[in-house]
């Protein structure tokens, strides 16, 4: 099979761009949320962790826990059984306090909208940072989880196993103004049809323009 061009590359990604929106127009987290410290805290959660699962666990620990000035002054003993139910949550409770606690020793109490100081908070890396500035301060952004990396690998416009290349990658092909469209229609993509074991490939709505089709 003859090398792949970068303009071919392009247009592919033009018509799976096209094929999601008409798909999934109105995607979006599922994490549930009412202020951006409730994202933040979610998206610390959501690691290794289905939304679902954080979904269950949030609103009673946001009852107890409103915003970082609360957490702040809770231990992480305090805060584990509230997510209990969640994957690595001893870590996570650890992470969740020490953020609440680096938000009001540096911003307040506020989420910050910058994009290196939601990194420098602990337990957030790039998929969680991007999941805040995106979804709060409407930064452009593809946050790659699991789902993202795996269609990005299948579909030929990574080659990574590394979320940070994956991130560079779909940053060159895709515009600017649909990297937060594109990450969260390639998660619900990733949920509903092209699962890890498994891939939908005969009802996939991106099955013609997918290299991996009937082979993942």
């Amino acid at each position: 099979m003859p090398r792949e061009t970068n303009a071919a590359r392009r247009d592919r990604a033009e018509r799976v761009l096209a094929a999601l929106a008409d798909h999934y127009p109105d995607a979006a987290t599922e994490l549930d949320f009412g202020t951006p410290f409730e994202l933040l805290i979610a998206t610390i959660l959501s690691a290794q962790a289905t939304d679902v699962s954080v979904n269950a666990a949030t609103p009673a620990l946001f009852r107890a826990y409103p915003d970082a000035h609360a957490l702040a002054k809770a231990t992480a003993a305090e805060i584990e059984p509230f997510i209990r139910t969640i994957g690595l949550f001893r870590t996570k409770g650890k992470n969740i306090v020490a953020a609440a606690t680096r938000l009001v020793e540096r911003h307040g109490g506020e989420v910050p909208d910058d994009f290196d100081a939601l990194l420098a908070l602990p337990g957030v890396g790039r998929k969680t940072a991007n999941v805040v500035a995106s979804n709060v301060f409407g930064r452009p952004g593809i946050a790659v989880d699991t789902h993202v990396g795996r269609l990005a690998r299948r579909l030929k416009f990574s080659r990574h196993d590394d979320p940070d290349k994956v991130e560079r990658d779909l940053e060159a092909l895709f515009p600017e103004e649909r990297w937060t469209f594109l990450h969260h229609a390639l998660i619900l993509h990733g949920r509903r049809v092209c699962h890890a074991r498994g891939p939908a490939c005969e009802t996939c709505s991106l099955a013609g323009d997918c290299p991996s089709a009937g082979r993942a």
